[in-house]
């Protein structure tokens, strides 16, 4: 496990009080016995039992030994039982001790849940999420998105494989989903949303450059400057281009100079067409196949 932080939402005992008297429960809520036991049990004897010395546990929670042995010795007139087996220089756990922490770990990991459940839950009612599997859509999306819902967080994620995205989506983990084509369901809105043009930038004295347009068939062999994070468009690559190579470049500055100072091609699109609008030098030349020139669709979830 990760560092542990005290749960102290788990640990307020009126917090425990409040859950009983709105749902009603007719399990009583202990006395303040129970609020030791959750704190103890949970924190000092899982983590004694992690690190095997009270050395060690004192370190992690920056407290003293005495400190810890007192707890120790406290837990154990909470709970009423013996949990170690002492000798003069030495402590460790006995048989319902090791039963004890391997309980408190389970309790510690329902609280970590607990604790990421709320906040996600929380998270959901602020945030509108988007999943793309190409980034342009997301220059035009994110920003909207933000004006029309000033008050929230808006949070994206690009993700290459089109099969996830649909999975993903599927099992609500974003309210909006950016695919090359419609999802066939009526539990989903499609909306037709932007159109995007693949074009091979060249020098104007490379072969291509005689071209008015091109397929995917004359730019394979040629190798390329790509940039990262593309999304669905690396399958494109691999699978038109399987003869190319590609010199990825993830610093942007350095992919625009490299465009500038080399005689490499370069992929450019009709929604980044200001980043080729000062290249003298170079052209772009529109691909054909149809895999290059694509329409994206917002999904969303029907309203229910």
């Amino acid at each position: 496990m990760s560092k542990m932080l005290i749960p102290s939402y788990l640990l307020n005992l009126h917090l425990v009080r409040i859950f009983e008297s709105g749902l009603k429960s007719t399990v009583p809520i202990p006395d303040h016995r129970l609020k030791y036991c959750h704190r103890e049990i949970n924190l000092e004897s899982y983590a004694f039992y992690k690190y095997g010395t009270l050395t060690k546990v004192a370190e992690e929670f920056h407290i003293s030994q005495p400190t810890i042995t007192r707890t120790m010795k406290r837990l154990e007139d909470v709970l009423g039982v013996t949990l170690f087996n002492r000798s003069a220089n030495r402590i460790k756990f006995n048989e319902v001790g090791i039963h004890a922490a391997k309980m408190a770990e389970e309790l510690l990991q329902s609280a970590e849940q607990y604790q990421s459940g709320v906040i996600n839950f929380d998270r959901q009612l602020h945030t509108i999420s988007a999943i793309s599997c190409a980034p342009a859509p997301l220059w035009n999306l994110t920003p909207e998105l933000s004006r029309k819902h000033p008050g929230q967080t808006i949070s994206s994620k690009l993700i290459a494989d089109l099969e996830q995205i649909e999975r993903d989506f599927r099992l609500h983990k974003y309210d909006i989903a950016i695919l090359p084509y419609p999802i066939d369901d009526e539990d989903f809105t499609n909306t037709s949303y932007i159109e995007e043009h693949l074009s091979i930038n060249v020098p104007l004295d490379h072969a291509l450059a005689e071209y008015s347009e091109v397929t995917s068939k004359q730019i394979n062999g040629y190798n390329c400057l790509l940039s990262p994070e593309i999304g669905f468009w690396e399958n494109f690559c691999k699978t038109k281009l399987p003869s190319s190579k590609f010199l990825v470049q993830k610093d942007d500055f350095s992919f625009q100079e490299l465009i500038k100072e080399s005689n490499l091609p370069c992929f450019s699109t009709n929604l980044a067409e200001e980043h080729f609008i000062n290249l003298k030098n170079r052209i772009n030349i529109p691909i054909t196949d149809e895999d290059a020139n694509v329409t994206f669709y917002l999904v969303q979830h029907n309203k229910k």
